[in-house]
């Protein structure tokens, strides 16, 4: 079921950011987004009716011009849950960008077919989200199924928990999944947390057991109590760099959906200088931002993006 109007119980976002200002930092070439939406015409793309937010509206247009204000220059296009296992939003997205510059992450249904996955790899996507914490998509009970459904793509898991705590629970099955895992939003651990917590360090645990799980620093401003430095998440997200430097990459999260009022969405040149203070060896930020999203994702290397510039 579907609806058209955003007219409902899910409540309405707030809209992204309209001024963008670059950040202090320069941005390496071939810097690469790894967490990200779009929201375009409800009449073309219709959002699902058990929803857990009504999105404002946030066109690849509105995005580009962010992307080329802070300098990123790579997408990976998360499908958002507001449209369930309907993909077309994201694979328009990357058709009209192209495969050397923007790839996915899936919404998929429990009984999607080969064929259907395979039309999803052809238009670019490369993972399933699957969330303990909006609705729209499916959650953590069928793990290994799904794992089974992606393994011939080689496709990635990518965890959304409500509560970090759920990690710790889930540990084991998590060493086990023949999938590769890729954790949304430094394992959802918030800033009162701390690196002790149970999730934190179950997920500092499997990055460093397997050498084919992923962790996105992304969306810390949510998990803070710090709304103006995030002092909170430095350690988090230090952490993470000093366990697995070669699994970590960066995602700006626009255009900051699941935000109402009275909060503020943050600047995205902030949250990129913020990023910068955090990592500061140049060797970790190049690597985070973009050859480790090259190897996640399957980018062609940095070279070939340029190559693609000078031909265009």
């Amino acid at each position: 079921m579907t609806e058209v109007s955003g007219v409902g119980a899910a409540p309405t976002c707030l809209p992204p950011a309209r001024v963008h200002t670059p950040p202090q930092h320069r941005l390496p070439a071939g810097a690469t987004d790894c967490h990200c939406h779009v929201f375009d015409d409800p009449l073309r793309y219709p959002l699902i009716a058990q929803r857990s937010y009504t999105p404002a509206p946030a066109p690849l247009a509105d995005y580009l011009t962010m992307c080329e204000a802070v300098g990123l220059e790579r997408t990976v296009q998360v499908n958002a849950s507001v449209y369930g296992s309907d993909n077309r939003i994201t694979l328009d997205t990357i058709a009209a960008l192209g495969q050397h510059r923007a790839r996915g992450v899936a919404g998929l249904a429990m009984d999607a077919t080969a064929k259907e996955i395979e039309r999803l790899h052809l238009g670019g996507m490369r993972g399933v989200r699957v969330s303990t914490h909006v609705a729209g998509y499916g959650g953590t009970e069928h793990l290994e199924t799904t794992a089974r459904q992606l393994k011939p793509f080689g496709w990635h898991l990518q965890l959304h928990v409500a509560h970090s705590a759920e990690l710790a629970t889930l540990e084991q099955r998590l060493l086990k999944i023949d999938a590769p895992l890729v954790f949304d939003h430094l394992g959802c651990v918030h800033g009162q947390e701390g690196v002790s917590s149970s999730g934190f360090q179950t997920l500092l645990r499997v990055l460093r057991q397997r050498d084919d799980c992923w962790v996105k620093i992304s969306s810390w401003y949510r998990r803070s109590i710090d709304p103006l430095h995030y002092a909170d998440i430095r350690s988090m997200a230090q952490a993470l760099v000093e366990a697995r430097p070669d699994r970590v990459v960066f995602g700006s999260n626009w255009p900051h959906p699941h935000l109402f009022a009275p909060a503020t969405v943050p600047q995205d040149a902030q949250l990129i200088d913020h990023f910068y203070e955090w990592i500061p060896s140049p060797e970790h930020r190049q690597a985070i931002l973009v050859h480790n999203p090259e190897r996640l994702y399957g980018f062609p290397p940095v070279a070939a993006l340029n190559e693609q510039r000078q031909t265009t």
